[in-house]
């Protein structure tokens, strides 16, 4: 990228490259999981326990993660994962058997916390570098990635291009962000203090709050990721091509409330904007459950965008900042919790489905949704 040495600035732009690869990555699995579902011809449940797979292999990656961030240091772990993560996603484009896409997104869900927790912890040590609010922004740019991601997906369907296809595209940008932008990525992450401190901590009851913080915004998140187009083409009955339009409005405002958050945590503070979150995601899904049509349903997802859009990067910043354990396995521990929501959501959601309906799913989801604003309550 340059020829002089990186600056705090080259870092910070290094670290948001990397979080718009994430977001592009998944959200190209995200909007092609219709395509996938209808060409293994799976109903409503079946898909819900496949999904399974991806946090399944997620919570196994945390530990592993967390652990060799704080061995052998950030940017190795993004590195890899960087190259991994996406190729990944050609693999999802070959399956043609249940057991072969179930083997897939648990390696799949595997990589991405190799890149997750790589990928924050080195946000973690930008911002102590900064001495402000940033973090949110970080994610922003993930959030970014996955709208792009999104329309993306919409043009590939569109043109009936095969997910297989569209992911090698994908794999080749990410390899291209990563050959450009090697040179700046922070190289050894600001821990001071971490010698002294193990390795394997028991979380403590702050660590756990803010996990269960993230579990709420999780299994919302999670809703949107994997049940947006379902939702879409089966209740509200969208058109082919408009399948994606509630993950892209979702997507939209999540990304715009990234970018805001840090001024909204400046005037008013980190538990009020986590309470509020909590409200705005519950309002959002109950639109779009109560008036099922393209354009109340849209805007019940953007909704759902704005809730969603502070509350991860708010309690990582939070827990990186742990006096108790090292930033990487801080970060671990709240995603091991956070996750919980990515790994029970889809498969629930699924058979709710199949028992009553996707809009009594999506009503349940709402009020778990809704728990992160009597949760912020214990936030100092």
């Amino acid at each position: 990228m340059l020829n002089s040495l990186p600056t705090l600035r080259h870092y910070r732009i290094a670290a948001s490259v990397f979080f718009f690869v994430q977001g592009i990555t998944f959200a190209s699995w995200a909007n092609r999981i219709p395509t996938i579902k209808a060409m293994l011809d799976l109903n409503d449940a079946s898909l819900g326990a496949l999904l399974f797979s991806l946090p399944a292999g997620q919570i196994l990656g945390l530990p592993i993660a967390g652990y060799l961030v704080s061995r052998l240091g950030s940017k190795k772990i993004l590195v890899t994962g960087a190259v991994l993560y996406p190729a990944t996603l050609m693999l999802l484009g070959l399956v043609n058997e249940v057991w072969q896409l179930a083997l897939a997104l648990a390696l799949f869900g595997f990589l991405v916390n190799l890149m997750n927790i790589s990928v924050n912890t080195q946000a973690v040590s930008i911002e102590k570098m900064y001495k402000r609010s940033i973090m949110a922004s970080f994610h922003g740019l993930w959030s970014l990635g996955g709208l792009v991601g999104g329309l993306v997906s919409t043009a590939m369907i569109s043109r009936n291009i095969s997910p297989f296809v569209h992911f090698v595209i994908i794999w080749a940008f990410t390899l291209a962000c990563l050959l450009f932008f090697y040179k700046c990525i922070l190289p050894h992450d600001d821990n001071p203090g971490s010698q002294q401190q193990p390795i394997f901590v028991k979380p403590d009851k702050y660590i756990l709050t803010l996990g269960l913080i993230a579990l709420a915004s999780m299994v919302s998140e999670g809703a949107m990721f994997d049940w947006s187009g379902v939702y879409f083409e089966k209740v509200v009955n969208a058109p082919r091509g408009l399948i994606t339009l509630g993950y892209i409005a979702f997507m939209c405002t999540m990304a715009i409330g990234r970018f805001t958050a840090d001024w909204f945590v400046t005037k008013f503070g980190v538990k009020t904007v986590l309470q509020v979150s909590g409200g705005i995601i519950a309002t959002g899904l109950f639109l779009a459950i109560l008036f099922p049509y393209i354009i109340p349903a849209t805007l019940g997802f953007l909704m759902v965008g704005i809730g969603v859009s502070s509350i991860v990067p708010l309690v990582y910043g939070l827990a990186g900042k742990s006096k108790t354990m090292r930033p990487g396995v801080a970060l671990a521990a709240v995603s091991s919790i956070g996750f919980l929501g990515f790994l029970l959501g889809p498969p629930f959601i699924g058979f709710i489905a199949e028992i009553a309906s996707l809009r009594w799913s999506f009503a349940i989801i709402a009020l778990l949704g809704l728990s992160a604003t009597f949760l912020a309550k214990a936030i100092k």
